[in-house]
């Protein structure tokens, strides 16, 4: 399983339930990398979207503890297990976690690689990605050349989960 995420110097990647900035580069690798994939978020990732509407060309998996959420177009399941049951079907790397923050908690222990834009400025946020650099499991196996959006620097990062558990 892989995980996506944008990220600030302090590994914020939200505020009040929205992106801290968008980066056009950033969008476009995001699209082209889980095009035709399987999607896996929390309600309010989901709700975040356009038109509060799961994304196309996606299979889209939403995981909510209220058990009574639908939503067109997206399966909803209400625990680990019920995803993970879910998840068997595809294959692990066509599978990503795009957040929010509770998901990627859960999920990241799961997931072996992680794809990370980061981003070096710091936004008021309140949502927060795993700080990946502190965790011994999680190495960088590749990185960008600086990469730079009007005054912002930003970086891709690819790190591995050296202790990923099966789900």
């Amino acid at each position: 399983m892989n995980v996506i995420a944008a990220v600030d110097r302090n590994w914020a990647i939200g505020n009040k339930n929205a992106l801290l900035v968008k980066i056009p580069r950033d969008q476009k690798l995001f699209m082209e990398m889980t095009m035709g994939k399987v999607v896996v978020m929390g309600r309010n990732t989901l709700e975040s979207l356009p038109q509060k509407q799961p994304l196309g060309n996606r299979i889209n998996i939403v995981l909510s503890t209220d058990k009574n959420y639908k939503v067109k177009g997206a399966t909803v399941v209400s625990s680990l297990e019920a995803l993970f049951t879910k998840l068997e079907q595809y294959a692990s790397d066509d599978i990503f976690v795009i957040g929010g923050e509770s998901i990627y908690r859960q999920l990241l222990p799961y997931c072996e690689t992680a794809h990370i834009t980061r981003i070096d400025y710091a936004y008021d946020a309140d949502a927060y990605f795993p700080r990946l650099d502190e965790m011994p499991e999680w190495e960088i196996v590749a990185d960008s050349d600086e990469q730079t959006y009007f005054d912002l620097e930003y970086y891709f990062l690819k790190y591995r989960n050296k202790k990923c558990i099966k789900y």
